[in-house]
């Protein structure tokens, strides 16, 4: 089923409308979706608590909806039989962009079986937002929330180790910790962005080796966005040797073999054996 751009600048009756919302700061949100949502109907909101904030904000008086994951496969079909019959319908969530590790999923699957036409409405993301700054690869895989139990933790993050991109998780506060050895033993060699309150006041961002990550000896608030990078190929990417390494490898060629000292400086600078071969046979040459 094609949509017909030039229709999505315009209010279209039988519709679902996927809004984007504010991650944190409410100045965030689109011109175009706060027309829908005056437009709309009914908004289902996540929490009616937390979408209200928004909603007053902007005058927006549409009746609301409360549509959550205990009540979404109920509800869907009450929604789609409202659609049918003719109004304007808004999903959003508390934060960011529906139906990314929130509810929805269900509800457009129903609108699609029904030839109902489901309209996104682009905005705030979190994803985008993290990996945007990461200075990591722009090819990167969205994994979501960690299941809860440990064994499975473990297998996800042995496959995910493989691929050779950036890597986004959504972390909540009170398990950042439990996840932090995890992630130090499958990403060991990559570099990590932890991104928390984006857009709020007390937004914070912390970069770090993975290797030098420390658990965090307070608690944290507002939820986390972790962006772990690519693979890091030092073999690819060799870094050049410093003074002391070069100090370090002249007082010992002649008391190792060259083998030995590539492994050696290797192993505790992660810089590659060709550079520290290649230096150690000039050295030799000189002598």
């Amino acid at each position: 089923m094609i949509v017909n751009s030039k229709r999505t600048n315009k209010i279209i009756k039988k519709n679902l409308y996927i809004v984007s919302t504010p991650i944190g700061n409410l100045g965030d949100i689109s011109l175009r979706a706060i027309e829908t949502l005056k437009k709309s109907d009914y908004i289902l909101c996540e929490d009616t608590r937390v979408s209200k904030n928004l909603l007053v904000k902007y005058q927006i008086k549409s009746n609301l909806i409360s549509y959550h994951k205990f009540n979404e496969k109920k509800n869907s079909i009450k929604i789609v039989k409202l659609i049918n019959e003719g109004s304007i319908i808004s999903l959003i969530s508390d934060a960011g962009t529906p139906c990314i590790s929130d509810p929805g999923a269900i509800l457009i699957k129903e609108c699609i079986n029904n030839n109902i036409d489901v309209i996104p409405l682009p905005g705030p993301s979190s994803v985008i937002s993290a990996v945007s700054i990461s200075g990591f690869s722009e090819k990167f895989f969205f994994y979501g929330f960690f299941p809860e139990k440990n064994k499975l933790i473990l297998e996800d993050m042995e496959k995910l180790s493989k691929l050779n991109s950036s890597l986004v998780f959504f972390i909540s506060p009170r398990k950042i910790n439990k996840i932090i050895p995890f992630v130090k033993k499958n990403f060991s060699g990559r570099k990590i962005l932890i991104c928390r309150e984006m857009s709020k006041f007390y937004e914070e961002y912390i970069r770090s080796e993975v290797d030098d990550l420390k658990l965090f000896k307070t608690d944290l608030k507002g939820e986390l966005t972790i962006v772990v990078s690519e693979i890091i190929n030092y073999k690819k990417n060799p870094q050049i040797l410093s003074e002391s390494d070069k100090r370090l490898i002249n007082n010992m060629i002649n008391k190792l073999s060259i083998k030995e000292i590539s492994n050696l400086i290797n192993q505790n600078k992660k810089i590659s054996k060709k550079t520290i071969y290649d230096y150690c046979l000039k050295i030799k040459n000189k002598k």
